[in-house]
């Protein structure tokens, strides 16, 4: 797409991350007239990053508070799922709000976009994590937590992307949010 010779914004009127986030939206509507996109493994794979990306913070920072404080696996394992879920709907959120769209429409947008992708990943990760021996009843100090963590948030990734890759091709998922933005 050839944005010479369109609107150029003044001087404080649109920041160039708002240019980047249309730009980014109108880059994966491509040419697409219906309502399901043409969902790509690239795309697929943003949208698992994307996801990951919080499911990580909330799952390393879910485990660490519980390992330091010696928590139960199942204790440790319930605080990580939920950190991960609000970090995940918090990192979409903050996208959305910053188009200007107020915290209940947002909250609404995140939950459809990120449910079942974080769902997902958090029975992943956590299974591949209560399967490593060992790994949930070492300490921070150990490798052997960090590995099987970081194992655990890779299989989470490539196992999930598939998931995205088909909620994309049926406008679920993360295509919740392009269909959203392309309204604006």
């Amino acid at each position: 797409m050839d944005h010479s010779g369109h609107h150029h914004p003044s001087p404080g009127s649109t920041s160039h991350s708002e240019h980047g986030h249309a730009h980014h939206a109108a880059e994966h509507s491509g040419h697409e007239t219906s309502a399901n996109p043409t969902a790509t493994w690239g795309m697929a794979a943003q949208a698992t990053l994307h996801c990951l990306t919080g499911c990580a913070i909330g799952e390393v920072l879910g485990m660490v508070i519980g390992t330091w404080a010696g928590l139960s696996n199942v204790a440790t394992i319930v605080l990580a799922v939920a950190l991960a879920f609000v970090f995940g709907y918090a990192l979409t959120m903050r996208g959305v709000l910053r188009a200007g769209v107020d915290f209940r429409s947002a909250l609404k947008v995140a939950l459809a976009a990120d449910t079942i992708s974080i769902a997902v990943m958090e029975i992943l990760d956590n299974g591949v994590m209560l399967i490593v021996p060992g790994a949930m009843d070492a300490g921070l100090a150990s490798w052997l937590f960090w590995v099987a963590l970081a194992g655990a948030l890779l299989v989470a990734f490539v196992l999930t992307t598939p998931v995205n890759k088909w909620l994309i091709s049926r406008g679920k998922g993360h295509a919740v949010i392009h269909q959203y933005h392309q309204g604006h």
